[in-house]
């Protein structure tokens, strides 16, 4: 009984197999839950190995692709330094077809055929040093590869590769080629290095004129002699102009680099233009006792239109150059030619030969480049900003030609250039009444060929008969053999009898009482004027000398026509008594000197030191004033702004009064700005007297 109860006890109740299937399902649900996360894991897995693949495949043909197209060289070699690889621009450089015909091979046996002895030993230092160090060694060589005369720049890299546990497998080189950054560099350098010369030069050429001026200033102060205030007068006017040209150039210079420079069309007359520049260069000509001779081509039109000022700025600085680099008594032509007519266009050439220093072939490249000079020293014998040559440069090329320059060292220079003009309005030639020129006779005498030949063509083109003679004792014989001539023209500076030894002499042997001596002189002919005329001499003829000159001057001693006006200065003697005009200046000393170079106009004028007291002045009296000079750069209020509040003013004179601006700011834009203020015209400083004349008759009335 009590067995089987116990056995009943062992049977498991209903509820209990129940609950034990409840847990054995929960764990069975468990098992497949762990089973589908280890598949989802496995996948997952799977997966990530396959985008990892992927990823390292698509790295490994990217870093291939590198490789293949850097421009850089890379080599890796083992630790016997046997090639392990090599890109292909080593494969390219060095000439070799495939990576498997070096593969293997020592860094030496393959780069030495191939490369310099001194780049081959400077690599194999840098190899054993980077080894020896444990870390990267740098270089940096200019190699040929294949010594095929292409050599470039390198900044070669070499480092050690290391394993795990830091020994050295192998060595890895990066030759990164850096020759356009090299030469980009190193003309960055020589850019900074001439404009670094370039502002030395500046500050020379500005401070010495400035140690003249200053020093000039103070010996006139303190001398009571007049001759000797005069002659520091001359002096400061001298080094002023020049200070002037400096700061001319500098201020082209910076319209050419903001591509600001323009052209302003007039029409001139092209031989007046040619004297003008003569006038000014002639007298450094006679200091230094140089020979300068033009010719002007008479197939040139009379009249062109153009930019003459800019047309003389080219000339006169390549003349100017020609003085300064020619030594004493050495020669200088200014000779000009047509050189042909294209739908109412002139072709014309001129060319500035001289006797000079010459220039050598690699200075030549530099001399219409931006703040080069041939000779860039400050302590340079000859002086000079450097930007003449770049300012003509671009002068000519505006005018539709070019400029280039043809030299030797020692042997002199010839610098050239075309332009192309427009045709003026035709002129007739100048006529001359009561002259009969086929009945003119003419010798000239003068050691100078090319003189003789522009007289002998001035003559004929004229009708008149011309002789020639080099010297004293032929013209003697000749006057012996032909009889006498209407016109003597004799240079003074002769070998054997000079000009006032012959003038004697035909005074004393010519029985033709008409006839005229004239002297020819290169130098200041005032310093023998008295001697001269003692010796029979009518009249006086300097070089250089123009066609037009020598009809002038026989036209003259004949009585028939005019004389070629000495200067197309204005007439200082205008006056304008009766006008006020208001000056508004801040500067005092720009003040007097309005003052003073007016003074003798009998111009009324009132000052204003600044716009808000000019403003004022003109407010409380606007019939008193005529004219108004205007100031721009003023404190309180500038001188645009002030014209803005005078034409704003209700009285009818302030819409119509003439304003002129009188101011230091010259670009064209400048210009521009103080029309579009209210102004009517525009003087730039300093102070062109006649520029300033012509105005004052423009817009004053004069007696």
């Amino acid at each position: 009984m009590n067995n089987i109860e116990n056995k009943n006890d062992q049977v498991p109740s209903i509820d209990e197999l129940q609950k034990e299937i409840r847990v054995l399902k929960r764990k069975l649900a468990l098992t497949e839950s762990a089973i589908a996360r280890s598949r989802q894991i496995k996948t997952a897995q799977d997966r990530v190995e396959t985008i990892l693949n992927e990823s390292l495949s698509k790295e490994l043909q990217y870093f291939k692709l590198v490789l293949e197209n850097t421009t850089n060289i890379l080599l890796l070699f083992d630790f016997d330094g046997r090639f392990a690889y090599a890109s292909d621009t080593f494969l390219k450089e060095a000439g070799i077809a495939n990576f498997g015909l070096i593969n293997g091979n020592h860094f030496g046996d393959v780069l030495e055929p191939r490369v310099s002895e001194k780049n081959m030993a400077r690599f194999k230092a840098a190899v054993d040093r980077a080894n020896m160090l444990k870390r990267t060694v740098s270089l940096e060589e200019r190699i040929d590869f294949n010594l095929r005369g292409l050599p470039r720049t390198f900044s070669i890299h070499v480092t050690p590769m290391t394993d795990e546990e830091g020994k050295i497998t192998g060595t890895m080189a990066l030759f990164n080629n850096i020759t356009e950054i090299k030469n980009a560099m190193e003309e960055a350098k020589r850019a900074n290095l001439a404009k670094s010369e370039f502002l030395a030069n500046m500050s020379h050429e500005i401070r010495t004129p400035m140690n003249a001026i200053i020093g000039m200033t103070a010996i006139g102060k303190s001398s009571a002699d007049a001759e000797r205030k005069d002659y520091c007068f001359s002096r400061i006017e001298g080094a002023s102009n020049h200070l002037l040209g400096v700061i001319n150039d500098i201020l082209d210079m910076s319209k050419i680099e903001a591509n600001k420079l323009e052209l302003s069309l007039i029409e001139f007359d092209f031989e007046e233009m040619i004297r003008g520049i003569v006038n000014v260069v002639s007298f450094r000509v006679d200091e230094k006792k140089q020979k300068f001779t033009v010719h002007i081509d008479n197939a040139i039109p009379k009249t062109l239109i153009g930019d003459d000022q800019r047309l003389a700025q080219v000339i006169t600085n390549l003349v100017g150059n020609a003085v300064k680099f020619t030594p004493d008594g050495g020669s200088i032509k200014l000779n000009t030619r047509f050189s042909g007519d294209e739908n109412g266009e002139c072709t014309i050439q001129v060319e500035v030969t001289d006797t000079g220093i010459g220039i050598n072939p690699e200075q030549q490249t530099r001399l219409f480049a931006s703040f080069q000079q041939a000779e860039s020293s400050t302590t340079r014998k000859f002086g000079g900003s450097g930007l003449g040559l770049v300012i003509s440069k671009s002068i000519v090329e505006m005018m539709g030609g070019r400029i280039w320059v043809k030299s030797e060292l020692e042997k002199g220079s010839t610098f050239a250039f075309t332009v192309r003009l427009k045709r003026g309005a035709e002129k007739t030639a100048r006529q001359y009444a009561n002259v009969n020129w086929s009945d003119i006779r003419v010798l000239v005498v003068d050691d100078d060929p090319e003189v003789l030949s522009l007289f002998s063509e001035t003559m004929q083109k004229s009708g008149a008969h011309c002789d020639t003679a080099v010297n004293g004792e032929d013209a003697l014989a000749i006057v012996e053999n032909n009889g006498a001539y209407d016109f003597y023209f004799v240079d003074w500076m002769m070998p054997g009898m000079d000009g006032l030894q012959l003038a004697e002499a035909l005074k004393e042997n010519v029985s033709n009482s008409i006839s005229s001596v004239i002297m020819i002189s290169s130098a200041d002919w005032y310093m023998i004027e008295e001697k001269a005329k003692e010796a029979g001499v009518d009249k006086f003829l300097s070089k250089p000398i123009f066609a037009s000159d020598i009809t002038d001057i026989i036209t003259d001693a004949l009585g028939g026509g005019q004389r070629r006006e000495e200067s197309e200065h204005e007439d200082i003697s205008v006056n304008f008594a009766g006008n006020r005009v208001l000056l508004v200046e801040d500067m005092e000393i720009n003040r007097e000197i309005v003052l003073a170079l007016l003074e003798p106009t009998l111009l009324e004028i009132d000052c204003a030191e600044n716009g808000v007291e000019g403003v004022r002045m003109f407010n409380e009296a606007p019939d008193k004033y005529d004219m108004i000079f205007m100031d721009v750069q003023m404190p309180e209020m500038d001188g645009y702004e002030a014209t803005r509040h005078i034409r704003s003013l209700e009285a009818r004179r302030a819409k119509e009064i003439p304003v002129v601006a009188m101011t230091a700011n010259v670009f064209r834009e400048d210009v521009e700005r103080c029309l579009e203020a209210g102004m009517n015209d525009h003087v730039g400083k300093p102070l062109d007297f006649d520029k300033v004349l012509v105005l004052l008759k423009k817009y004053l009335r004069s007696d």
